[in-house]
């Protein structure tokens, strides 16, 4: 493979991921995300696919019912998606607010994805069928790829929900929106393997309703505020800091 080749399956990997990324940026347009946390949990996303590749890998080495496999790769994909959240957002000061998780969920999402379609990309791409690649790579910016972002999303949503709420029912939400996740990863991945060529679009349908359901839940995730003796750390420093200036004053 030249060296352009290889250039130009990366940017069209790449490419549908930014424009989502610009997308649900979009969203939390009231609020600034520090770019360097933005940036990196894209490439929390990005580490997570080599990490994915191996251990996908070595699960097709022990396993040789199909199914089962989708279902073990599906799970693979979303549990080390939630770790790159877990270990670059979720300790961080920026997360301040509900919708924060849900925002860097699909940030790394899309640091998932923008690897993985360019690693589709580059055996078309290798080959000179250029044709092939930009369907390929238009399929996975319909399908593949927000995938990706409703499954994580699901999750973001849980910690968005449950940010005020004590630990048990994190570890609860937590739970049920990863089983979720990797429920609906592993139908859309099982879908596409069985589906005959005419029906690819209609699998594409449920994950764009999906989709619009997600910008709903943006919303929701918007609204939620503390009840009464509900506060998370940041609520806490922030009240330490406007009681502390006060006695400064």
């Amino acid at each position: 493979m030249t060296l352009s080749s290889f250039i130009y399956a990366l940017l069209a990997g790449i490419l549908p991921s930014l424009i989502w990324l610009w997308f649900w940026l979009r969203e939390d347009s009231e609020r600034s995300e520090p770019r360097w946390l933005l940036t990196a949990s894209f490439f929390g996303g990005v580490v997570a696919v080599l990490i994915a590749i191996f251990v996908e890998k070595s699960i097709s080495d022990v396993v040789s019912d199909n199914n089962t496999k989708y279902i073990l790769w599906a799970a693979t994909e979303e549990i080390l998606k939630f770790v790159a959240v877990t270990v670059i957002v979720l300790k961080s000061k920026y997360n301040d607010e509900p919708l924060k998780p849900m925002i860097y969920c699909i940030v790394v999402a899309l640091g998932f994805a923008a690897l993985e379609n360019a690693l589709f990309l580059l055996e078309p791409v290798r080959l000179g069928a250029i044709a092939q690649s930009i369907v390929t790579g238009n399929m996975r910016f319909m399908g593949a790829t927000l995938v990706h972002v409703v499954c994580s999303a699901v999750i973001g949503f849980s910690l968005g929900v449950t940010f005020y709420r004590g630990v048990i029912s994190k570890f609860f939400a937590i739970a049920i929106s990863i089983v979720a996740a990797i429920t609906l990863h592993s139908i859309f991945n099982i879908s596409i393997v069985r589906a005959d060529p005419n029906d690819i679009l209609k699998i594409f349908a449920w994950i764009w309703l999906a989709v619009v359901i997600l910008i709903i839940l943006f919303e929701e995730v918007k609204a939620v505020k503390p009840r009464s003796g509900d506060f998370s750390p940041s609520i806490k420093s922030n009240t330490r800091i406007k009681y502390t200036s006060k006695i400064n004053i």
